[in-house]
């Protein structure tokens, strides 16, 4: 593109965000243009702004970026959209796709990852992109015991049998306590259990846990 590609921040994360302002900052072509840690506050920024490319935060427990997207879609059909989302998050990311958005990137995937899914979605809007999708889809169409957790959901698993409190594992992942709680009782109800040790047990059975030697 010939002109500034002109972007517009969204995430709850002070740091994060400033990382991404600097990050983008740096780029001849691109310009942040405008930012803010309150997802509401997008809309008026589209409107002001004029932006090519929102770059959106979405993180459990309540994925409200993904509802955002998709609202930001229906009434922008030629806005770019990139989410950016935890690692091993593959419902959220099939869900993404069906939103409608441009471009779908771990926030642990290296810069150029991301510069790159920004520039994506500000020349091809309505086409999708997501590093990680092909596997993703094949442990979708072809499921495993071994696919039956996310990765995330499998380091929850590792760290409860290693005897991690809730807010134990909120520390180790560098997550709230609310989050950790989330992860957790989805754990929970993928192995069909209602506690500890009874995940502990059932995921021993399933070989999704190695014993203790």
């Amino acid at each position: 593109m010939n002109e500034l590609v002109k972007v517009v921040v969204i995430d709850g994360h002070t740091l994060v965000r400033y990382g991404l302002i600097g990050l983008v900052g740096t780029e001849p072509d691109l310009d942040v243009v405008g930012d803010s840690g309150r997802r509401a506050e997008v809309f008026g920024m589209v409107l002001s702004e004029r932006p090519n490319v929102v770059v959106l935060d979405v993180s459990p427990p309540d994925l409200a970026g993904l509802r955002l997207a998709r609202d930001l879609r229906h009434r922008y059909p030629e806005l770019g959209i990139v989410l950016l989302a935890p690692d091993g998050q593959d419902d959220v990311l099939f869900s993404a796709l069906e939103s409608g958005v441009s471009a779908f990137v771990a926030k642990s995937a290296p810069t150029d990852e991301i510069l790159a899914a920004i520039r994506h979605a500000a020349v091809a809007p309505t086409s999708f992109t997501a590093t990680g999708l092909g596997p993703a889809m094949a442990r979708r169409d072809h499921p495993t015991t071994q696919a039956l957790l996310s990765p995330r959901e499998a380091q929850v698993l590792d760290l409860l049998g290693q005897g991690l409190s809730v807010r134990d594992i909120a520390v180790a992942l560098s997550v709230s306590i609310s989050t950790a709680k989330t992860y957790v009782a989805r754990l929970y109800e993928k192995l069909e259990v209602s506690n500890r040790a009874q995940a502990i047990m059932t995921a021993l059975q399933r070989g999704l846990l190695a014993p203790k030697v």
